[in-house]
């Protein structure tokens, strides 16, 4: 048994079911005698490789480290494909709460579907952790008292990369967008912190999810002569627009891609020798410690792959969720929302992570840089950190939040 496992597991052995008495016949405090979550992920589309059958491989990991029950009682992890449909996210989300009787929801891949989610989830008090989708509203115009946005969020990754590509010169840029919720937030991010630093945002074009033909978006982008062409997407897409920019001969001519969300996932599918030399912002990455390394090689001999940060993401909110069950003897909303309020992040994941009035959990995140081949001692050994970035000053301040939980 791993150290990491095994400390999990003696974490919580010898805890026994908590009872309350009710007209003096004992009862315990979790509904239907079962701790019920579920995952809505992507489990066949662009961003299956991020998500997908990994973040469910994350959540069974922390449910049997935790030890398979919390306060007695057995713990259950449904999981759907939601095809990156809103409509189909808020069905799911509502029959799991009405029929399958959830809960919480512990990941929703995508903002769109992640949005639609959690407003089902708000009007049921039922709780939403959230480590696959990006988009900043999840903690400001959409902040709810039962949400948690968790492993990252557009403003993170936008002024942590977009800071550091203008310092290097990168002062001119367009962006290819993703059309939707997560795209229109990391392409305001980003040309927010891109002004701020002094540089300019000559246009920009939107490309709907899971375009398979980039051509006349990258034609738009080289048109512009900008020299940094900002992907404001992800998964497939990402990969995709990457890779016919350089039929396209975007790179050769001069201009740079600058990757606003970046997986470890995607480094790998482009290969070191597409991808050397690019900065990116990431909550996690498998080989930054021991702990980070044992863990993912447990990961790896289930997935096959090194986990995401969006899947060590779900791995420990997981675990922070089970443990604020077991803390406050009951699967109750409010009760358990407030152990997890009051309770610390320290784990795999996160180092005194902390969950603020806005639904954000605050933690580090990390500047990198991906690797020469021949800097690469291993197969997925692709980044070197440039920075740590400490979660004060990664995530949005409070002084700046448009969620209306947030006292001023």
């Amino acid at each position: 048994m791993s150290t990491t496992r095994s400390k999990a597991i003696h974490a919580v052995a010898g805890v026994a079911a908590l009872l309350a008495l009710a007209g003096g016949t004992a009862r315990a405090q979790v509904s239907d005698d079962v701790v019920r979550f579920g995952l809505l992920l992507d489990m066949s589309g662009p961003y299956s490789d991020i998500t997908g059958q990994g973040t469910v491989t994350a959540a069974r990991m922390a449910v049997e480290d935790f030890g398979g029950k919390v306060l007695g009682k057995p713990i259950e992890v449904l999981s759907a494909d939601h095809q990156n449909k809103a409509d189909i996210a808020a069905v799911t989300a509502r029959e799991w709460f009405d029929v399958q009787k959830a809960d919480a929801i512990l990941d929703v891949a995508a903002s769109a579907t992640a949005l639609a989610a959690v407003e089902v989830a708000r009007n049921k008090n039922k709780i939403v952790m959230l480590s696959g989708p990006g988009a900043v509203r999840l903690t400001n115009e959409a902040c709810t008292p039962i949400s948690v946005h968790y492993a990252y969020d557009t403003f993170a990754l936008a002024h942590s990369t977009g800071q550091a590509i203008v310092k290097e010169g990168g002062e001119s840029w367009f962006f290819l967008t993703a059309d939707y919720a997560f795209g229109y937030d990391l392409e305001r991010d980003a040309s927010e912190v891109v002004k701020a630093s002094g540089g300019k945002v000559i246009g920009g074009v939107r490309a709907p999810l899971n375009t398979a033909d980039f051509s006349s978006f990258l034609l738009q982008a080289q048109g512009s002569k900008a020299k940094i062409i900002g992907l404001a997407n992800a998964g497939t897409d990402m990969i995709n627009s990457v890779k016919q920019a350089a039929e396209f001969g975007l790179t050769q001519g001069g201009q740079k891609l600058a990757g606003l969300l970046v997986y470890i996932n995607d480094v790998h599918s482009l290969g070191l020798q597409a991808t050397q030399g690019m900065l990116l912002t990431s909550g996690f990455y498998w080989n930054l410690n021991e702990e980070t390394r044992a863990w993912s090689r447990r990961f790896f001999e289930r997935a096959g792959k090194m986990p995401n940060m969006s899947q060590a993401g779900v791995y420990s909110s997981v675990m922070h969720y089970l443990k604020a069950v077991q803390a406050a003897g009951t699967d109750a909303t409010d009760a358990v929302m407030k152990r997890m309020r009051e309770t610390p992040v320290n784990d795999v994941f996160a180092r005194n992570g902390r969950i603020r009035e806005d639904g954000r959990m605050v933690h580090d995140m990390y500047l990198f840089e991906v690797k020469k081949p021949s800097e690469s001692k291993e197969p997925w050994d692709y980044y070197k950190l440039v920075r740590t970035i400490p979660g004060d000053e990664a995530f949005q301040p409070l002084s700046a939040s448009r969620c209306p939980l947030v006292k001023k």
